[in-house]
């Protein structure tokens, strides 16, 4: 195979950084390597590895790469390390399938599945309007939705913030009925004692899951939280290594797993997890509010992996003001959703095409931040 010989970044909008890697036979791989709202960070970070491990290397040896970069330095880990390692990796697999010809998943051992599941957000950051936008979006086609459960919360709630968040739910279960799911997220807003609060007015509305109830620095409350609800409990998207879903695994205190994959280590280690997972009958439900590379290399993890339970895709998000999901993509139709589903891609490599007269054009205009959110009393609240 030949060697990679150069590579580009484009910080583009809404909130999101494309890596391209150039090979001397002209063939190119395509990665998704961000933190939101950090991406001048992880950039720094995919410069130095890129440069020092990858350039005048073949691409083939893909998980020979992933641990050289791991592991090539003394520390290790993190949202900024992992999610450059993340991008990289989708774009060495990428370049794997092309020289190939056979996408990713047939790499990895063959799909399980012809296409996949996918939800649709509704409601914003502070969730408003949910019942009319659930509504839209059933009529739409989409047969699951996921909403933020509340705004900002105390450390322990007022009754009447507890019953909004739960007629909140009731309004949305009432205008797209039983056979809807809905996932609410908590967002890692809430302490345990209010995430207990919370999950005991939600659960006779039928939440689909109850998403990170608590922040991960907090997941050793999560079996506390699991025996107070027949919710399934869901987390893991600020969790980026194997070694983060041990102790939650172990403990039998999450019912879906949620690793990203372009924040924990890409298609090869988010693969692993997903098998660990399956062997304590956790179900896996990639976290992807990104663009169209990450969303084409969770599609390839969930056409193999047989515990994976449903995709999240950004069309739409509340995050997309400026530019959307398929903007960046030469041919949109790759992504066809129909009767809630989406088809796994089977092009070679990741199976998308990014049109990158459309990233140079857009280049250098991401420049999104998380807000700062206060509660009453001036102190820092989660967002």
């Amino acid at each position: 195979m030949t060697e990679i010989v150069d590579y580009e970044l484009y910080a583009v909008p809404p909130r999101w950084l494309f890596l391209k890697l150039e090979c001397a036979d002209g063939s190119v791989g395509w990665g998704e390597p961000v933190v939101e709202g950090r991406a001048r960070t992880v950039r720094g970070a995919v410069e130095e590895l890129v440069e020092e491990y990858l350039i005048g290397e073949d691409p083939a040896p893909v998980a020979d790469h992933w641990e050289r970069l791991y592991r090539g330095g003394f520390y290790r880990g993190g949202p900024v390390l992992m999610s450059a390692i993340a991008g990289i990796d989708q774009a060495l697999w990428d370049l794997k399938g092309k020289h190939l010809g056979a996408p990713v998943h047939e790499l990895l051992g063959g799909p399980v599945r012809e296409r996949v599941r996918v939800y649709q957000w509704v409601g914003g950051d502070r969730p408003e309007g949910v019942a009319e936008a659930a509504a839209e979006k059933v009529d739409a086609g989409f047969t699951a939705l996921k909403m933020n459960a509340t705004p900002e919360l105390e450390r322990v709630e007022s009754p009447d913030t507890v019953e909004q968040a739960a007629e909140r739910l009731r309004t949305v279960r009432e205008a797209v009925g039983p056979e809807v799911d809905i996932g609410v997220d908590f967002h890692g807003r809430a302490s345990k004692t209010a995430a207990k609060q919370l999950a005991a007015a939600l659960e006779p509305h039928d939440p689909f899951f109850i998403e990170e109830p608590v922040l991960p620095e907090h997941n050793d409350a999560l079996a506390d939280i699991a025996a107070s609800t027949s919710t399934p409990i869901a987390t893991g998207e600020r969790m980026f290594h194997r070694t983060d879903f041990k102790q939650v695994l172990e403990e039998n205190a999450v019912d879906v797993i949620q690793p990203d994959l372009s924040h924990a280590g890409g298609i090869t280690e988010c693969h692993r997890i997903a098998s660990m997972a399956g062997a304590y009958d956790v179900s896996v439900a990639p976290h992807c509010p990104l663009g169209p590379v990450a969303l084409a290399s969770c599609l390839q993890l969930d056409a193999v992996a047989p515990n994976a339970l449903i995709q999240e895709q950004s069309l739409d998000i509340h995050y997309n003001e400026t530019s959307d999901v398929l903007d960046y993509l030469s041919d949109p139709s790759v992504f066809e959703y129909e009767d809630g589903f989406v088809p796994v891609p089977d092009g070679p490599g990741l199976g998308v095409d990014i049109d990158e007269d459309v990233l140079r054009e857009r280049d250098g205009h991401d420049d999104w931040h998380n807000p700062v959110w206060r509660r009453p009393d001036g102190s820092v609240a989660e967002w």
